[in-house]
């Protein structure tokens, strides 16, 4: 029989619950009661208090709700892997919770349903299921927001329920992590599981510390809410494995050598086993000596992940095309479960690296070498590793991606052919910069197993269907292997730029010291931004004493040369420990400006082909060209001004696909005057023009200066910004092209003593690297070059790198072209 006091403490505390959910705390003195110590008539009577006094029962998956101008609707965030402020948005109408189509969705409508979610406003916004695909209804589609609107409801749309989208096409957006005053409900965005996979890391079982990074097997762990955990290898399987190496960076996984590991446990339980148990300490005057602990080394430190309990997840079943373990069927172990994985073990993982991260040049060469004929795909405009515009190659021509259906699975086999792991983002809307030329494909869908995009089914496209401003891109998973903590910048006014500090390991302890300026270039900074994690680099600065140098003084590197490729100053050539530096004050040490945005010029080769041609000048037109030294070497012996020199005339349009508009390197106050074409050169190399016989050698060239760098056209949506005029700024914005036509001087090169045969017209902007730029080997342009004496002709022009032996190969040769004769 329920006592008196048993119903009258379940009324309280019922009421005290009821009250505090109104904003009223009830009974503050009252301690918390347990549901399960009640009897059930005190459990009865707290029900039927709080359906009379209409307390609430929110869900535990409920987001937060809006409770102005949202018409009773609720919002939350969902999905995996994420933030609290951001995620996959779903709304709760009518008692249902369904999502919203990313066709047309914009920031505009981003920052609109932040606002209902309780944020300020939104960072950014993503489509195509970034967060995995919801369930139920699409409530929305076309949605359309100024920006301004005070409720979702407010903006224009197909209505409500009224779609033609799949789950496949879920928006999600990234909110500001601030909150709007007086916004107190919580953002609960753990729908299915109260617990997420945060990270996941491999922790070798031997040499811990010791391994040279990146690491490529141990036992996988992940990072829980408390802290890292174990994962239970039941029914573990290779699909598991290939989503965890995608997650570190890796695109592929090995058989793990199981029978080293089963020894190891073998060992370390035979050890647990011969453990003494714990006797009373005898009392005693003297100390006794402890006896040796049996099983040092891996058997004790698998003995005591045993023993601790460690294990936190455990049922993993992945379909293998996921890009995070958090979208993978799993379970989490309780805090009150006692037996964790019985019978079973640490799951044990083993990738393989890509190209660039392999341990060995053997592993390089094996991985690098491809079939002749294969599709190649290829990222530009990244600031970072891994990330970048997706272009592909094909027929003989390279390519962007239209971001139609763009999403994770089509992304990480961009990101896994390349020998990263899987994406971390599917870039859409040109975030990577334009590209510029064909779309190749468009609405790619992957299932994720494919090995090549390729492979991937996809709609072959035509000029009507996408443009441009919709190349797809991609941000890969990269493995971690520490070159940014061998390294610093110090004195700058920030963390983007300073005097360069690299960490050395000679005999002795770790010590900081500083780069030689000397011949300290463009290619060079271009890596320690890189290896910093900083982007790109503005300059590469070889006289740094207007920065403080702080306590350290020390030259500890000197003739760094770089070839701009390398993830790291050490893997460029240098002179060593031998430190040989022309200058070894501190003021003449290496420092660096770095960038996220770069500017990436590009030259169109197809018009350079189509206007070719060759012209009999006269000498005394030739003057101004010749006091630019725009002429060959024998023209100083001509006979002025009677006589002609044979000159190779087209024209040139320099594009500026970056994000960063392309600017010279010196500022106005040092351009130089040309009276005789009466204007300023911000550049005194601005293009190099070589004429080459096949084996390389050059027979003619010629330079041009940057007579002056403005903005001749833009694409529709872009403003010009420079112009020449009356001493105005230089430069190419980005989206823009300067253009320099056949007709004026010194666009040519002079042919006079070039004999008939093959050759190769090789144009190379900006070769003396003075202006940094995101992407130097597009900088230069080849074309096939025949010449009888009398006319010329100019085909098969392409970009790539005009100094490359393998571009030197895949170089169209002509019959007899080895005697460099016409037969």
């Amino acid at each position: 029989m329920t006592s008196l006091l048993d119903l009258s403490l379940a009324q309280s505390q019922c009421l005290s619950h009821t009250l505090s959910l109104r904003g009223t705390q009830a009974f503050p003195a009252m301690g918390p009661v347990s549901v399960w110590q009640w009897s059930p008539w005190g459990l009865l009577l707290c029900l039927l208090c709080s359906s009379c006094l209409g307390s609430p029962s929110p869900s535990p998956s409920m987001g937060p709700e809006k409770r102005a101008g949202s018409q009773g609707l609720r919002f939350r965030l969902a999905g995996f892997p994420r933030k609290p402020f951001e995620g996959r948005v779903e709304i709760q109408r009518a008692g249902e919770w369904g999502t919203i189509c990313d066709d047309d969705f914009t920031l505009q409508a981003a920052h609109v349903l932040c606002r209902e979610l309780g944020f300020t406003e939104a960072t950014g916004w993503t489509h195509s299921a970034k967060y995995g695909p919801g369930t139920g209804r699409i409530w929305l589609d076309n949605l359309s927001c100024s920006g301004t609107e005070q409720s979702v409801t407010e903006c224009a749309s197909r209505g409500w329920g009224n779609s033609d989208c799949t789950h496949d096409e879920d928006a999600g957006v990234i909110c500001k992590d601030q909150r709007l005053p007086g916004f107190s409900d919580s953002n609960v965005i753990e729908v299915e599981h109260h617990l997420q996979v945060e990270e996941v890391r491999l922790r070798p079982a031997v040499g811990w510390g010791r391994r040279p990074l990146p690491v490529t097997e141990g036992l996988v762990e992940v990072r829980l809410p408390d802290g890292w955990s174990k994962v239970c290898d039941q029914s573990w399987s290779a699909h598991n494995s290939h989503v965890v190496c995608g997650m570190l960076g890796f695109p592929s996984e090995k058989r793990v050598n199981a029978a080293f590991y089963r020894k190891l446990r073998k060992r370390a339980a035979k050890a647990s086993a011969r453990r003494p148990k714990p006797l009373v300490r005898p009392i005693t005057k003297h100390k006794v000596k402890p006896k040796p602990q049996v099983g040092r080394g891996p058997i004790k430190r698998l003995l005591a992940q045993r023993q601790q309990h460690s294990f936190g997840l455990h049922g993993v079943a992945c379909v293998g095309t996921e890009a995070h373990l958090s979208l993978c069927t799993l379970e989490f172990y309780r805090a009150n479960d006692t037996t964790r994985c019985p019978g079973g073990a640490p799951a044990v993982v083993s990738c393989v690296p890509g190209p660039l991260y392999a341990a060995s040049s053997g592993q390089k060469k094996q991985q690098q070498s491809k079939p002749q004929g294969e599709a190649r795909v290829r990222l530009k405009g990244g600031a970072h590793p891994g990330e970048g515009r997706v272009e592909v190659l094909k027929a003989g021509t390279w390519g962007t991606v239209c971001d139609r259906k763009w999403d994770l699975q089509a992304a990480s086999v961009v990101c896994r052919e390349l020998g990263f792991g899987s994406a971390r983002e599917a870039l859409s809307g040109a975030r990577m910069g334009q590209g510029m030329g064909a779309i190749h494909l468009s609405e790619v869908r992957c299932s994720g197993q494919e090995s090549s995009l390729w492979k991937c089914p996809h709609k072959n496209i035509t000029a009507e269907d996408c443009s441009h401003g919709q190349d797809a891109g991609v941000r890969c998973n990269l493995p971690y292997t520490g070159v940014e903590t061998k390294i610093r910048l110090s004195g700058g006014r920030s963390r983007h730029e300073g005097r360069v500090e690299v960490q050395i390991g000679g005999p002795g302890p770790l010590r900081w010291g500083l780069i030689c300026g000397d011949d300290w270039g463009t290619l060079e900074a271009m890596v320690a931004c890189r290896q910093l994690g900083l982007g790109y680099a503005n300059h590469g600065l070889q006289e740094t004493w207007y920065w403080d140098s702080g306590n350290i003084t020390e030259v500890v590197m000197s003739g760094v040369r770089c070839t701009g490729t390398e993830m790291s100053l050490d893997q460029c050539a240098h002179h060593g420990t031998h430190i040989a530096c022309k200058r070894t004050e501190t003021r003449f040490t290496a420092g660096v400006i770095c960038s996220e945005t770069a500017s990436d010029l590009l030259l169109h080769s197809a018009l350079v082909q189509e206007t070719a041609y060759i012209e009999d000048r006269p000498l005394h037109m030739l003057y101004c060209a010749a006091e630019e030294n725009c002429l060959a070497r024998s023209a100083r012996s001509a006979n002025w001004p009677y006589g002609h020199r044979r000159l190779l005339r087209f024209s040139s349009q320099i594009h500026n696909l970056g994000r960063a508009d392309f600017r010279p390197k010196a500022g106005r106050h040092s351009w130089v005057w040309h009276e005789c074409h009466g204007h300023y050169h911000s550049m005194d190399i601005f293009t190099h023009y070589d004429i080459l016989t096949p084996n390389g050698t050059k027979v003619a060239e010629g330079h041009k200066a940057s007579f002056c760098l403005e903005d001749t056209e833009c694409q529709e949506d872009v403003s010009k910004r420079y112009e020449c005029a009356n001493f105005g700024e230089q430069g190419i914005t980005v989206g823009c092209w300067d253009l320099y036509r056949h007709d004026i001087d010194c666009q040519w090169i002079d042919i006079t003593d070039v004999k008939p045969g093959n050759y190769i017209l090789q144009v190379v902007i900006n070769p003396n690297f003075e202006v940094a730029e995101s992407d130097f080997t597009n900088n230069a342009m080849k074309c096939n070059c025949k010449y009888d004496g009398h006319r010329i002709w100019v085909h098969n022009c392409h970009i790539g790198d005009a100094f490359g032996e393998e571009a030197n190969k895949r170089f169209e040769r002509y019959p007899g072209q080895t005697s460099n004769q016409i037969i």
